[in-house]
């Protein structure tokens, strides 16, 4: 069995879906925007994520990249509504589209994910039955969300697995996730995942346990597919490498703060924060590759340990002893045209 695409199939038109899609978003209009959001964990309600904002355009491709502890995945989990017991979310502003995701209930979820809203996690088999091929899995959301007919599902599905680049699909189909490669099972997850025709999808570390040619295959599948679409993506990872040349805008984050945010092309030929420096450096990419932070020394705080300044400065090759006064605000980053935001009293 093979991950790879099939290289002589043609591009197509995006197939028919057999049901009436939702209303998309104007190409460029806004499909997700998220203004001060809050995370809070446990009985003592610890901020694990503070005063996270950022929107996603249709056809766009955001990427939240940090250390584990960082917040990405609790960022994420709030978009999803899918935050554990315990932990809370709230913000000024949580919206798909026009829906504020902050009033849903369970129904209201249930109603928005797999149909305008996607996701795809790390491990894939572990999102599918085991005792169910394959077909069976990708079908049953499109007899649900889109009201089709058991033969019409079943077109689809197979229609799905071939756009995602599955080889006989047909084959596919019949399969039980067992018998499939990882590669394979993350390309029927994206095929689940867009299966509703969403208007956002949310990948959360999905490339990071495929070896380096399948996540590159993988990574442009849903480049591929971002175009074809319309609809947007919001890309998860802790490896800056992964999501520098997949997303269109950056936001790094640290110990539960935005602390640059930007064009990901200017983010990376020019950081503004040394955390995002030492990320590149030890990605390999940006000025400082391999000669400078070839390690970030220590570790990041626990999620919702309190600090007076700057988060950062104790792990900062450049922090001076006012970083640890006083909160440091996100500002415009000095050369960003307005467009580049940064957390730190002394930008690089």
């Amino acid at each position: 069995m093979s991950d790879h695409p099939s290289s002589d199939r043609p591009s197509s038109d995006r197939p028919s879906s057999g049901g009436s899609a939702p209303d998309r978003p104007a190409p460029g209009g806004t499909v997700l925007e998220v203004e001060g959001l809050r995370v809070t964990v446990g009985h003592g309600a610890a901020e694990a994520v503070r005063e996270v904002s950022f929107t996603v355009l249709a056809g766009q491709s955001v990427g939240l990249v940090g250390e584990s502890g960082s917040g990405k995945t609790l960022t994420c989990r709030a978009v999803l509504g899918l935050a554990a017991p315990g932990v809370r979310s709230d913000a000024g502003t949580l919206a798909l589209g026009g829906t504020d995701l902050l009033g849903l209930d369970a129904r209201g979820w249930q109603r928005l994910r797999g149909a305008r809203l996607g996701a795809v996690f790390q491990d894939p088999g572990s999102f599918l039955n085991p005792a169910l091929t394959v077909g069976r899995q990708l079908a049953e959301p499109l007899r649900v969300h889109r009201g089709l007919s058991r033969a019409d599902a079943r077109r689809r599905a197979v229609e799905l697995l071939d756009s995602v680049g599955l080889r006989d699909p047909e084959a596919v189909y019949g399969r039980y996730p067992h018998e499939l490669s990882s590669g394979m099972l993350q390309r029927v997850l994206i095929a689940i995942a867009v299966s509703g025709d969403p208007d956002l999808l949310v990948a959360d570390e999905a490339t990071t346990a495929l070896d380096t040619v399948v996540q590159a295959e993988v990574l442009d599948l849903l480049a591929r597919l971002r175009e074809e679409r319309g609809l947007g993506l919001l890309l998860v990872s802790h490896d800056l490498a992964v999501v520098a040349d997949a997303t269109d805008r950056l936001l790094v984050l640290y110990a539960g703060e935005v602390v640059e945010d930007g064009p990901t092309a200017s983010v990376v030929a020019a950081p503004a924060h040394p955390y995002t420096e030492a990320l590149l450096a030890v990605a390999g990419l940006g000025p400082g590759a391999r000669t400078r932070f070839p390690v970030i020394p220590g570790r990041p705080p626990a999620p919702g340990t309190a600090a007076a300044g700057c988060r950062f400065a104790p792990r900062c090759a450049y922090a001076e002893p006012e970083c640890s006064l006083a909160p440091v605000p996100l500002v415009s980053a000095p050369d960003g045209d307005g467009d580049r935001k940064v957390r730190c009293l002394k930008p690089r």
